[in-house]
């Protein structure tokens, strides 16, 4: 089941870093009907369907799971709510405190690990070969990704103690400070540096958000492992410009280096 899950086999492996594309249920209006159709559609292809949620609560946690997504990926939280990822994944979004982290892994994981309850039959069908329902309850902890983002300040300080929560598996970053045609703060080439360092140091992955093929390929080389080169929206909306520009005999449109 664990080389099934392709994003799973990369980090083992050790085999550079995973590139691919990100679609975001919240900012991108999806519904839950459209994600049960969008994750068993991803792995048919091969790919692992990475959910980011609406929110962090464990029922969205597990429908998300149970659907046969390799990840979730919830929205901003307060400081009250949980945040984090597992491993056919589910990633999390402006994570605050380690206790948040371990809360999550406890929404992800079956007993005796976590508190995730079992009956889905379809999860197992998102996987190539698909195991059995028993199969997949006795590997579903070890083959699942639990990832969190580190956006806030207060999990920036934190960010050493949330890296060495048992049950996270990536930390990606981003904290609060928005690249604004293609500039970004010195505070936050400090926080990206620093979030490296602490994920690797607790033996985990680090993935990081970026809007073209030329930055993604630069924190490939700094060490990153988990990369989003683009979002389907950016490319969608450049090649239609640029299409229109090139009939038009019009000067070619640049891509945009911000989100």
């Amino acid at each position: 089941m664990q080389a099934a899950n392709k994003l799973k086999s990369v980090f083992t492996k050790g085999a550079g870093a995973s590139l691919g594309v990100w679609q975001m249920i919240p900012s991108a209006n999806v519904s839950h009907r459209a994600m049960h159709d969008a994750v068993p559609a991803i792995a048919a292809a091969g790919v692992s369907p990475i959910v980011r949620i609406p929110d962090i609560q464990a029922s969205l946690v597990k429908r998300a799971l149970d659907c046969g997504a390799h990840g979730v990926r919830p929205p901003p939280l307060d400081s009250q709510t949980p945040t984090l990822l597992t491993r056919r994944q589910v990633l999390v979004p402006l994570l605050r405190t380690a206790q948040e982290a371990k809360d999550l892994v406890q929404a992800a994981k079956f007993p005796p690990w976590g508190r995730r309850g079992f009956g889905s039959p379809f999860a197992m069908e998102r996987f190539t070969p698909a195991p059995s329902m028993t199969e997949y309850l006795q590997q579903a902890n070890g083959s699942l990704l639990t990832m969190v983002q580190i956006e806030t300040q207060e999990a920036l300080d934190a960010v050493d103690d949330i890296a060495a929560v048992e049950g996270i598996d990536n930390a990606a970053n981003n904290i609060g400070h928005p690249v604004i045609d293609g500039v970004m703060k010195p505070e936050l080439h400090e926080a990206i540096a620093r979030v490296l360092e602490a994920t690797h140091k607790a033996g985990k992955k680090a993935g990081i958000f970026c809007t073209s093929g030329e930055q993604g390929k630069q924190y490939a080389e700094q060490g990153f492992d988990m990369i989003s080169v683009a979002t389907d929206f950016t490319i969608l909306q450049h090649a239609v410009a640029d299409a229109v520009s090139v009939a038009r005999d019009g000067p070619r449109p640049a891509k945009g280096t911000s989100y």
